[in-house]
């Protein structure tokens, strides 16, 4: 997978030698060390075309901040997107000179992800469809926000975009949730994590197993008793349908007490058994059609 990010602090994301940072730790940086996932970190400003590298200018219709400039990005995007085709060269450096805009808009297949607090809500669902792409291009926002237009015109040239949240709240810029939603995407990619398990038995159930629409319940380690506190003993019995069986009781309750939506969502969509009734409403959680409406 290729992975473009660019932003106007490409030091966000490691040193200029090379991806460091954020993207250059743990799995996700043992996965590009080996080649799976490559990096390309972009500075935004390499394609202002004023003596001050200019990316942004006060709004139409006025209010507050500022918008980056709709000529910047479309230069930035077709110059990624032709540098991207099998025959180009290696991307140049972000302090190299601004590299020249293609005559015309690449077709390359790329998908054009735009973190903003007005997008849809990232899910594990929409890691999973990204980590099947083979190029993705993050566009880290920064003041008002990048010119409605940038969107639009990727999508008439028929570039998949998506502009999207992960959470409801504001940042500074686009940054943060790029490392987000490429950790929770890399992760997803063939070989990165040790254990293949360890999706399907994520919270939200990435691989559809168990954990399906649930969040995932607690887990233990030794040693068996700490500080008073006991390992559940059916987790040491060796009964590996009682040990299931338990996880999703844990489940159930975890996810009754702490996300609502999603036990509303399983029942109204029959992902719920006789047994996971049983126990949400043991929990104090009412699971008939009525109460499940609200």
């Amino acid at each position: 997978m290729r992975i473009d990010v660019v932003t106007i602090f490409p030091e966000y994301f490691g040193p200029a030698s090379g991806v460091g940072g954020p993207l250059g730790v743990s799995l996700i940086g043992k996965a590009a060390a080996r080649g799976d996932v490559n990096f390309h970190i972009h500075d935004l400003r390499q394609w202002a075309t004023d003596v001050h590298h200019t990316v942004d200018d006060t709004p139409f219709g006025g209010g507050p901040g500022m918008v980056m400039k709709a000529d910047v990005w479309g230069t930035a995007l077709s110059v990624i997107l032709s540098e991207a085709e099998p025959s180009a060269q290696p991307l140049s450096h972000p302090e190299s000179s601004t590299p020249p805009t293609p005559a015309a808009p690449s077709t390359t297949e790329a998908r054009l992800v735009v973190p903003t607090p007005s997008g849809l809500p990232f899910t594990q669902g929409m890691a999973a469809s990204y980590a099947a792409e083979g190029h993705l291009i993050f566009a880290c926002g920064r003041y008002e926000g990048i010119d409605a237009r940038v969107v639009d015109d990727a999508r008439a040239r028929g570039m998949a975009v998506d502009e999207v949240s992960i959470g409801d709240y504001v940042l500074a810029g686009g940054e943060a949730a790029v490392v987000v939603i490429v950790e929770a995407v890399c992760r997803l990619l063939p070989g990165v994590l040790g254990n293949e398990r360890s999706v399907s038995d994520d919270s939200f159930g990435g691989g559809g197993g168990a954990m399906h629409g649930l969040l995932e319940g607690p887990v233990y380690t030794r040693p068996r008793a700490w500080r008073g506190h006991e390992v559940p003993p059916v987790l040491l019995s060796g009964d590996h349908a009682a040990v299931a069986r338990w996880q999703r009781d844990e489940a159930l309750r975890r996810t009754a007490e702490r996300r609502p939506d999603l036990i509303r969502r399983l029942a109204s969509g029959d992902g719920l058994d006789a047994r996971d009734r049983t126990v949400l409403i043991e929990a104090g959680f009412p699971v008939d059609g009525e109460s499940m409406a609200h």
